[in-house]
């Protein structure tokens, strides 16, 4: 029997998803299992779901007409409006304080992870390792004071923006057909925000920014240019997806880009559809290998952030892409660098 390749992803929202839980116990459900959502702790077992960055994520106030999951073909969406820093903080603060709680009241089965050793520790004892990472800077004030709290409590990876503009640059609609290049890139602020990343050795994701805040980033920092949970534009024309030249900075600086599995940014189409077949998954990936090499390519799911295939359904489903993979020919070694080892060698030579 074929041993299950193990998954260190490099975007998800279950945070966010058990923050606005109704549950009275949402805690409890992620440690036992529920029948929503994609992630919880059987279902990351089942699916040999060993770790990942867990996203901190301030929604926007009023239901958004932009948002990875509102993402379908023709579509026209404006930015939302930028979101004020103390609300960004409630929700961060509340996000990460469940991460908090879910570590304590799992018994070992879950940890926080501040560097590879840790993550590397934690799954070879069959626990979740996860690494917070915040998706949009808004709960960050202007001299960085909260993202040395946040460093603090772990964060060791950082999205400048979401899709909306907030003080350090700016994000790229939901908007389909479309380029990457639809506005500013990063202000005064995101690129001081860059340089002390760099120095802190906090990873910068270059996913949701505009293509202008992409080329921002890759002129001023040193480290490895990485996009967590995007795509190829040539094959998917959604803004949130990366061109053939980005594809080669990345490339060029020994980079990284997870391959998400939100089907709007899959199909040549654009459209959200849970039909969408694991064929377009595969071609995918075949692309970002043959653009970046096989040591530069992984998951990064959206998991509980975005609709996805049928056929995967949730983090237990993680095998069914694998054995698609493997009917295409790729070998168990390449899968498991896609799987975990080119994560973690990517997170070696950045946050440590």
């Amino acid at each position: 029997m074929t041993s299950p390749i193990p998954v260190f992803d490099g975007h998800n929202d279950v945070l966010l998803r058990l923050y606005k839980s109704s549950s009275s116990d949402p805690v409890g459900d992620f440690l036992k299992g529920e029948e929503a959502g994609h992630i919880d702790l059987p279902k990351a077992r089942a699916g040999a779901f060993a770790g990942g960055l867990f996203a901190l994520y301030s929604p926007s106030p009023r239901p958004a007409n932009s948002g990875d999951q509102a993402a379908s073909g023709g579509l026209s969406r404006s930015l939302p409006p930028p979101l004020p820093m103390d609300e960004a903080r409630v929700s961060v603060a509340g996000e990460l304080a469940m991460l908090v709680r879910i570590e304590r009241a799992s018994q070992g089965a879950v940890a926080i992870c501040r560097c590879v050793a840790e993550i590397e520790a934690a799954m070879a004892r069959g626990a979740l390792a996860a690494v917070p990472h915040i998706e949009g800077a808004e709960a960050i004030d202007e001299k960085l004071d909260f993202l040395d709290v946040l460093y603090a409590a772990g964060l060791r990876s950082l999205g400048p923006v979401w899709s909306r503009p907030n003080i350090f640059g700016h994000g790229v609609p939901f908007r389909f057909p479309s380029s990457p290049d639809t506005g500013d890139g990063l202000t005064a602020a995101g690129e001081n925000l860059v340089r002390v990343c760099d120095e802190m050795r906090i990873l910068v994701d270059l996913s949701h920014i505009t293509e202008k805040g992409f080329w921002d980033v890759a002129r001023l920092s040193k480290a490895p240019l990485v996009a967590t949970h995007s795509n190829a534009h040539a094959l998917c024309p959604s803004p949130r997806n990366l061109t053939d030249k980005q594809l080669a900075a990345i490339r060029d600086t020994g980079g990284m880009v997870g391959l998400n599995f939100a089907t709007g940014f899959l199909r040549p189409d654009g459209l959200m559809r849970g039909d969408t077949e694991i064929g377009l998954m595969v071609q995918q990936l075949d692309y970002l290998l043959e653009k970046l090499g096989e040591d530069h390519v992984g998951l990064g799911s959206d998991f509980d952030g975005a609709m996805v295939s049928q056929a995967i359904g949730s983090a237990a489903g993680l095998p069914v892409l694998f054995e698609a993979l493997r009917a295409k020919g790729y070998s168990e070694a390449l899968m498991n660098k896609i799987g975990t080892g080119n994560w973690l060698n990517l997170l070696k030579r950045t946050i440590g």
